[in-house]
């Protein structure tokens, strides 16, 4: 370059070198080519019109540089004094905590000294990344990890993804690499695996979004439901970006993915999207999933900028509905305030939230949910509150394979609940008052947790004071009586009746077999038309379940012939097992046409 050219002009000049190679500045040179003082101070450069430049001997400090970069970045005030005010104070900046008294104190120093002013208006400290055990990494310890190893094999998003989930930026953060893997797994996977389950049945059905949108009042309400959800992550999420707290935003997004399109929506409504006319409830279906997972890369593209690129290309390359050929050149979605309907969100996470509680009592005892059981019992505490779970009632004896749901108006002498303070949460607020609290909350009959629970707050008198407490503020759990199990969660509380019935046993076996043949269909490659002719091995407890349950397998798995035998050939036969005691052998084939 003719900076090195000038250099090494300049030198020879003043130290001529027989074997100096002009512009060399290579690693072999470096020890007569020494560019710190005071052998810097020997360089003579040479200007265009043959002049002498020497270094200039008297340096403000080098943190002055990072510091003046607010006016040096627009060559302020020799240009752009029109434009300096629209970039002056920034908006936002970040760099380490360990810059403190670096950069950040001469960005103060600096705008004091020029304007009595901040130069900027928000900023994000980042914390240190510390092993999993929250030791400082280093290579002498052997706890440090290579980050370009660690993108090489789990990819730069998840890695992103894991250490703006895991902690605030601001927040040391201890870093575990099985962290990062689980979250390329359960978010990028599920995330994955919801738009492989849209892809596979749209390229189907030739759905390229051409058709006009069916308007979202005239969708099922699981559609609205779903609609309505995503447009409160919408507000939501730009709430957070704009508050600078992207830990907030990224988890608000992460659990939208995982608990309600993957979980919830995706799993409740494949049936729609399988075979049958591709009919205006069909279209619905793909147009609300598709708008889902759209709008999903555009919140996710600022913390995961390559796989929401990836995903939003997939999708906007079929249907072309952006002018813009990438997700970063787009406009970051804004949210329809109409279409949130906050009645509907509460209904369904009662629906959620039960559906979870009993699936949770079920595994207590190893239940499993293709076993019907009889009854869940539910305290209502008003009578708004019935009416939002009698709307969901159908869709949560669905989702957990029970029989009714039991409203109970009154719980005194059916469910007895204990409540003990939350210290952690009390504590701080009251000190030493909290053995006189801890006590007044002991002493609350089932009553006055009705009360609480119902009202939201509970006023206890502590000496001449009076203060008030709600949910948060205590544990409250639910006693389990004979035959039943009990779950409690917030205000919420479920009763399981665990009895057993022979009627539901022989139906629980109904529902096994069932899926024991279901998997044979599926690994023999039968179409989901085959009609299939099924041969049982002899076994006792099967006798009975055929008998009242017989119809229904057949209408599950197109059998169009049930029947025994004493003995079955190994070579056109499978074995299967309902349970530990019912283990046989099995022979599904198609009928002939």
């Amino acid at each position: 370059s003719e900076i090195e050219k000038s250099v090494a002009e300049g030198f020879m000049k003043e130290n001529p070198l027989k074997d100096f190679v002009e512009g060399d500045f290579s690693k072999e040179n470096y020890n007569r080519f020494d560019l710190h003082r005071p052998f810097v101070d020997d360089v003579v450069l040479v200007s265009a019109s043959g002049s002498k430049m020497l270094r200039e001997p008297d340096l403000i400090d080098v943190w002055f540089d990072s510091g003046a970069m607010p006016y040096a970045q627009l060559h302020y005030p020799f240009e752009h004094k029109d434009d300096f005010d629209q970039y002056y104070p920034a908006h936002f900046i970040a760099e380490g905590v360990d810059q403190t008294r670096g950069w950040f104190f001469t960005l103060h120093a600096i705008a004091t000294m020029l304007f009595d002013s901040v130069s900027f208006k928000n900023i994000i400290s980042n914390g240190l990344v510390l092993d999993k055990n929250g030791n400082k990494m280093s290579k002498r310890l052997g706890n440090a990890v290579d980050p370009f190893d660690t993108i090489e094999k789990y990819g730069s998003d998840p890695l992103r993804w894991y250490m703006l989930t895991n902690a605030q930026p601001w927040d040391n953060i201890k870093f575990d690499i099985t962290g990062v893997e689980e979250v390329r797994r359960k978010f990028f996977g599920t995330l994955y695996n919801t738009y492989s389950f849209f892809a596979l049945y749209a390229n189907v059905d030739g759905f390229n979004y051409n058709r006009p949108e069916v308007p979202v009042n005239e969708r099922p309400e699981i559609d609205r439901w779903i609609i309505s959800l995503l447009n409160s992550l919408v507000k939501e999420v730009k709430e957070q970006y704009e508050n600078y707290e992207p830990t907030r935003a990224a988890r608000l997004i992460q659990e939208f993915v995982l608990e309600n399109l993957s979980n919830w929506y995706v799993r409740l409504n494949r049936k729609r999207y399988w075979g049958g006319e591709f009919d205006t409830d069909k279209l619905a279906a793909y147009q609300t999933l598709y708008t889902c997972l759209e709008t999903t890369a555009r919140l996710a593209a600022p913390v995961a900028p390559f796989y929401m690129e990836k995903l939003f290309r997939d999708l906007n390359d079929v249907t072309g509905r952006f002018e813009e050929p990438s997700v970063h050149l787009v406009e970051f979605p804004s949210h329809d305030e109409t279409l949130i309907d906050r009645n509907l969100e509460e209904r369904m996470n009662i629906a959620q939230t039960i559906t979870s509680m009993v699936l949770g009592l079920r595994r207590k005892v190893n239940i499993k949910v293709r076993q019907p059981l009889n009854k869940i019992m539910v305290p209502v505490l008003n009578k708004q509150f019935r009416e939002k779970l009698e709307r969901v009632k159908d869709l949560i004896l669905n989702e957990v394979n029970i029989k009714s749901i039991e409203y109970i108006d009154e719980t005194a002498g059916v469910l007895v609940k204990k409540i003990k303070p939350d210290f952690k949460v009390l504590g701080p607020k009251y000190g030493k008052q909290m053995k006189e609290i801890a006590g007044a909350i002991g002493r609350m009959s089932q009553q006055d947790i009705k009360h609480m629970e119902r009202e939201g707050k509970m006023d206890l008198s502590i000496g001449q004071e009076t203060i008030t407490i709600g949910p948060d503020d205590v544990e409250i759990v639910s006693e389990d009586i004979p035959g039943w199990l009990v779950a409690t969660e917030g205000a919420l509380t479920v009763a399981l009746d665990i009895t057993i019935s022979e009627e539901l046993r022989y139906e629980g076996i109904a529902r096994e077999l069932v899926n024991r043949i279901q998997n044979i269909r599926k690994e023999s490659d039968f179409e989901v038309t085959d009609k299939v002719n099924i041969l049982l091995e002899e076994h006792h407890a099967l006798t009975d379940v055929i008998e009242r349950f017989g119809d229904y397998i057949s209408i599950q798995t197109l059998a169009e012939n049930i029947s025994f035998t004493d003995q079955l050939d190994n070579n056109d036969s499978r074995k299967i097992e309902i349970d530990e005691k019912i283990k046989l052998k099995i022979r599904v084939a198609k009928t002939e046409r």
